[in-house]
């Protein structure tokens, strides 16, 4: 019985949730889903949690089949990584084409796959190799889009850290280190090519661990302050982060470019830190990452591109456990992996619990959840679940003591998409099978 009224429960809340929530992301934020951990949902759990969040846009560091099956037949938009380690292979076009027809033509039907970067700040490494690697390996990567016939569904680009900027103040004096002129001198020549943008992985919270007597809390946090104006232009700036993209705009007009629109590939604020990361606080994070949304759904662009709305993904989905480095590194999910909030911005998914273990009975669970659809298509059709099914519910589950799993064949056919997140969830929990 206990069991029964778990799975009640957990039913309730998924065809409920989507009416309980008190905030969603909008249209111009995408999510960072790092997966350097050990205790981490299912991809298909995820799945369901980023529906629940009306979050359209995923930025993965790998290509992991079981993340881009999981959200198959959803309208989630994908940029998938190749890592630094991949690049000289990436050199040569053969390797190029295999890697894109395993990575992305075998999923694009199912799964929107929009983007791949090719390296991840590359520029901060000094491996003079890897940094020569590195437009080859997006030319072969787009060069086999093209021959597959995918270069209009999916850009190639790379994310670059802040530090590829010499100069960042005042922001319409910003420019690029002279030494890496070499390299990125043709990156944009590739970008303004292709109409890929220029991905930029921007973290206030850097500024102001290093020097927090001078950087303003306020000013980084989105908060009440004086801010500054630029001198040259005399546009005034009341955040780091805007300041940090138009200077990345200027560097980038300085070696020729207006046409290359620039992206946040990743930003946020940790909520804890080693003792001497000094603000990596929850209240901290909550106030960044809170504001920018925020900010973002009011569709502001920044002083020097006010009609340009910002497309930010933020860092990160979950806390990571595994990633090396200090204690901020393993705490700027918004999400413990249990599917708890980390700190309260007003976002409230849904992750749903696992349903299954070794026993016969809870394959029984596994059975009732995948037939439920069939069984009340009136709950589907409204959304809504309401109490006075319960009886019927109990009446059903008697009804099935000893079920086999024949009926999963086809369970997909003519599904709306929740039904589908609900039915991968499960299966792949279960182990059984996938869909």
């Amino acid at each position: 019985m206990a069991n029964f009224h778990r799975l009640f429960r957990v039913l309730l809340m998924l065809f409920t949730f989507s009416g309980s929530v008190i905030r969603t992301l909008s249209v111009g934020v995408g999510i960072n889903y790092g997966q350097i951990a050990n205790n981490l949902p299912s991809p298909s759990r995820v799945a369901i949690l980023l529906q629940s969040l009306n979050i359209s846009r995923v930025k993965l560091y790998d290509a992991d089949p079981n993340v881009l099956f999981a959200f198959s037949r959803s309208e989630v938009n994908f940029i998938i990584g190749l890592g630094n380690e991949y690049l000289q292979n990436m050199s040569d076009p053969q390797k190029a084409l295999a890697w894109v027809q395993q990575h992305v033509q075998t999923h694009i039907s199912q799964t929107k796959i929009t983007c791949i970067t090719v390296g991840n700040e590359v520029f901060n490494s000094n491996d003079s190799q890897l940094r020569s690697n590195l437009l080859p390996a997006m030319q072969s990567v787009y060069n086999a889009l093209v021959n597959l016939g995918l270069d209009k569904q999916v850009s190639v680009t790379t994310a670059h850290s802040l530090n590829i900027l010499g100069n960042s103040f005042p922001p319409s004096a910003g420019t690029f280190k002279p030494d890496l002129a070499e390299y990125l001198q043709p990156i944009l020549n590739f970008h303004s090519m292709v109409k890929s943008p220029f991905l930029i992985n921007a973290y206030p919270f850097f500024a102001y661990k290093d020097n927090p007597t001078q950087v303003p809390l306020e000013y980084v946090l989105f908060q009440p302050n004086q801010g500054m104006t630029d001198p040259i232009t005399n546009l005034h700036y009341d955040n780091m982060l805007y300041a940090q993209i138009d200077a990345v705009y200027a560097a980038i007009k300085a070696m020729g470019h207006t046409d290359i629109r620039v992206q946040i590939s990743e930003t946020g604020w940790p909520s804890r830190g080693d003792p001497n990361e000094v603000g990596a606080t929850p209240e901290n994070a909550g106030l960044y990452n809170g504001n920018l949304l925020r900010r973002i759904e009011s569709g502001q662009g920044t002083p020097a591109k006010p009609s340009v709305p910002i497309d930010i993904y933020v860092f990160a989905l979950f806390n990571e456990d595994l990633k090396p480095g200090p204690a901020s590194e393993r705490n700027y999910g918004l999400y413990y992996p249990d599917g708890t909030p980390v700190y309260n911005i007003g976002l409230q998914g849904y992750l749903p619990e696992l349903l299954y273990s070794s026993s016969k009975r809870n394959v029984r669970t596994i059975y009732f959840v995948l037939q439920f659809p069939l069984l009340f298509p009136k709950c589907f059709d409204t959304g809504f679940l309401s109490f006075k099914f319960a009886s019927d519910i109990h009446s059903v589950w008697n009804l099935h003591l000893e079920p086999h799993l024949d009926p999963i064949v086809n369970l997909t056919n003519s599904r709306t998409e929740m039904e589908i997140r609900v039915i991968q969830s499960v299966l792949q929990e279960s182990g059984i099978s996938k869909v």
